[in-house]
């Protein structure tokens, strides 16, 4: 079983392979998902990790005190995402 894991405070300068070489310290990493402003192209500041289950329950143990380009991280397991609204034009 696949978990998604939640990686916020993330520099703007990181590339997902940046993110990837971190994460696979602890098992095979199956996706990674940095989200992007839609204007912009740049990072939002936070991504998404998935990897198997057990390995993604030690990553998450593993790297609570983790920092990437001196940005402390903030990792836990995703939540699913809420429903929102319809937009209005």
């Amino acid at each position: 079983m696949v978990k998604s894991i939640y990686v916020g405070n993330l520099p703007w300068s990181s590339s997902e392979a940046d993110v990837r070489e971190l994460f696979e310290q602890y098992g095979q990493v199956s996706s990674v998902k940095i989200i992007e402003d839609h204007e912009t192209g740049r990072s939002r500041g936070f991504c998404f990790v998935e990897m198997e289950a057990n390995e993604a329950d030690e990553a998450i143990n593993q790297l609570q005190s983790a920092s990437l380009d001196g940005r402390a991280l903030r990792i836990n397991e995703a939540r699913p995402r809420a429903p929102r609204p319809p937009r209005r034009w």
